[in-house]
């Protein structure tokens, strides 16, 4: 459904009249609103406006494209570096989109609608130069490793900026189906106030996704340069579910919710069951929109497709909130934690599907919206109270009393991995600065960046909460535009969250909630099938303690585990989670999300199994099914 955004923008002279919402740590939401819309400012390439409000950046990669006979300028830098990369800028477009069209009233309220308006017009914008032709996009300028073995500031680039396209020759789904669904999100964003806009936004995100149905292929391959920083470890499955899903919602055409039905098995939109949502993995957001859909009333004939999808809606809403079989860990300091490496993306784009989906829950008949989970049924204001401690800790309410957001609060990173932010303005000194001088004279510098990247959310803190401000502690100081992205949203809606009830409900000590996981007390000889999907699910898995032995007073079990395809289908890229492994594992191999079969084992037919095996000493580690494709 469309927003009407010149509504919205009459709001804006509301803006000196809005009480802030602060949290249990008085924090100034809206003001954190303002930086992180700010920070996009920081991250432009091309020929920057006239309303530009950071000041220290300058125009760059004006000539990108050119060698290849294409006007390419414009676009956002991903992160510290000086590359533009498609597929996490088109992510951060989608989520920004996303987050205006739910909350973009609080935006407006705050007087910071434009403002995030005008970030999804400098991504859209340039999207629709990197889309020529129907079956042609680029996807990248620059190439990661000649730009990481400088450190310049984007206005002396003097990197390569070849771009890299996909086209039917060389596809690329998830790509071609990502920035689909940033176009089509965006058209939503400008449909009441620049129709003709909206209108061509929607025509290049409907070809782009017929594109990307017809040539299908992961863009990685094609463009391999960015394998080695953007790889596409989910496959294009996600992308083309979360094209169509968006296509949907801008259209209300019937094939596109068509395509979600009848395409969930194959695609994985049914099968993934995942708590990780991010540029890469797609499909917790897809099946956020499609619970959506089915929620409000828009399902039609495809409401039991839906039903699936929303299951697994509510899989990743019970494990972010501690209440599932198999839930996020957390660090002692309560946030969640997925890996070391740019931990806060994950927090940030979770707090975002919770909080929406804690509103859309809201519409459930007779149930008072709670979420039923394994451990307890979820309710929506205790969704919003979890989102709001992962939100506080961001900013400052954590063991070391540090905000992760930049220029937020009195303790902030100071040497942030950034390029731009660590050499001097070229405002203040417009002298050339070379790749050599850059890593000389810039980058080892003990003193804090001289400018502040304000609105940047870094990498954050480690699983103890311990953090190093540190220019080269890359994985933790280092921000990027797809962490900020979802927050726009989920600060919105705390903003203006005043009178919910959200200050009446107190969150558990973290370690309270902190279990990873839960298992049988004591190993057995036969333990009963445990996996975190509904029992709809095709996949059964069987856990048998085959031989023990004794060594040094310890008991340790070889355990069996046998994965059954009971379904009529055949299954493909299946993904097992294994957690509370304390030993050897044997018979599978590890992927990006979680343990997969060894290649020679391509697909698991009906009513066939797979076994591997593992030895440890105590209870028996905790076995789900992660994801699969069914065909």
């Amino acid at each position: 459904m469309a927003m009407n955004v010149i509504a919205l923008l009459g709001l804006l002279a509301l803006a000196s009249v809005v009480r802030t919402a602060s949290g249990a740590g008085g924090h100034d939401y809206a003001a954190a609103l303002k930086k992180t819309i700010l920070y996009f400012e920081a991250q432009r390439s091309g020929v920057l406006p006239p309303n530009q409000r950071v000041t220290w950046r300058g125009n760059s990669g004006l000539f990108d494209g050119k060698a290849n006979g294409v006007d390419l300028v414009g676009g956002y830098y991903d992160a510290g570096d000086n590359v533009k990369f498609g597929l996490p800028m088109a992510f951060t477009v989608t989520m920004m989109s996303w987050g205006i069209l739910e909350y973009g009233r609080q935006m407006a309220a705050g007087g910071e609608l434009r403002n995030a308006m005008d970030a999804v017009k400098w991504g859209t914008d340039y999207f629709i130069k990197a889309h020529p032709e129907p079956e042609v996009l680029y996807g990248e300028v620059g190439d990661g490793d000649t730009d990481h073995s400088c450190w310049q500031r984007p206005e002396d680039m003097s990197t390569s900026r070849q771009a890299f396209r996909i086209d039917p020759q060389n596809p690329g789904s998830d790509l071609a189906g990502e920035t689909a669904a940033a176009m089509a999100a965006a058209s939503l964003v400008f449909r009441n106030t620049y129709p003709g806009y909206a209108n061509l936004l929607l025509e290049h995100a409907k070809q782009l996704f017929q594109f990307a149905d017809k040539y299908r292929g992961k863009y990685d391959a094609s463009i391999t340069v960015a394998r080695n920083y953007y790889g596409s470890f989910s496959g294009y499955g996600d992308e083309l579910l979360w094209a169509a899903a968006w296509l949907y919602e801008a259209t209300e055409e019937g094939c596109y919710l068509e395509y979600l039905a009848r395409n969930g098995d194959a695609l994985g939109g049914t099968g993934w069951s995942i708590n990780q949502f991010g540029w890469d993995v797609k499909y917790p957001g897809v099946q956020v929109l499609a619970a959506k859909f089915l929620l409000q009333g828009r399902a039609g004939a495809h409401a039991a497709a839906l039903q699936r999808y929303r299951q697994n809606a509510e899989f990743f809403v019970c494990s972010c909130v501690g209440k599932s079989a198999v839930n996020v860990p957390r660090t002692p300091g309560g946030v969640m934690y997925h890996q070391r490496w740019n931990n806060l993306q994950f927090v940030t784009s979770a707090s975002f599907l919770l909080t929406v989906y804690a509103d859309y829950a809201t519409a459930l008949p007779g149930s008072g919206g709670a979420v039923r989970c394994p451990a307890g049924a979820a309710r929506p204001f205790e969704i919003l109270a979890f989102v709001r401690s992962q939100v506080n800790y961001i900013l400052g309410d954590n063991p070391r009393g540090t905000s992760y957001m930049v220029g937020y609060g009195g303790s902030f990173p100071r040497q942030v991995h950034h390029r731009g932010a660590s050499i001097v303005s070229v405002r203040t000194d417009p002298s050339f600065v070379s790749c050599q001088e850059g890593y000389s004279a810039w980058y080892p510098r003990q003193a804090g960046n001289p400018n502040v990247l304000e609105g940047a959310i870094v990498g954050g803190p480690d699983e103890y909460d311990d953090f190093a401000d540190e220019r080269n502690n890359y994985e933790q100081t280092e921000a990027a535009t797809y962490n900020s992205a979802p927050l726009l949203g989920v600060l919105a809606r705390l903003a203006g969250a005043c009178g919910t009830g959200l200050e009446e409900y107190q969150l558990p000590p973290p370690e309270a909630a902190a279990n990873q996981t839960t298992s049988s007390p004591l190993p057995s000889r036969r333990r009963p099938r445990h996996h975190a999907l509904p029992s709809s699910s095709p996949i059964e898995i069987e856990q048998n303690v085959t031989r023990t032995w004794a060594r040094r007073r310890t008991t340790y079990y070889h355990y069996s585990v046998t994965v059954t395809n009971r379904s009529r289908k055949t299954v493909r890229e299946l993904h097992l989670g294994v957690s509370e492994l304390r030993g050897r594992l044997w018979g599978l191999d590890k992927a990006r999300y979680g343990y997969v079969p060894p290649k020679w084992l391509p697909a698991l037919r009906a009513g066939k199994s797979l076994r591997f095996v593992y030895v440890q000493h105590g209870t028996p580690a905790n076995v789900w099914v992660t994801g699969y494709k069914l065909l």
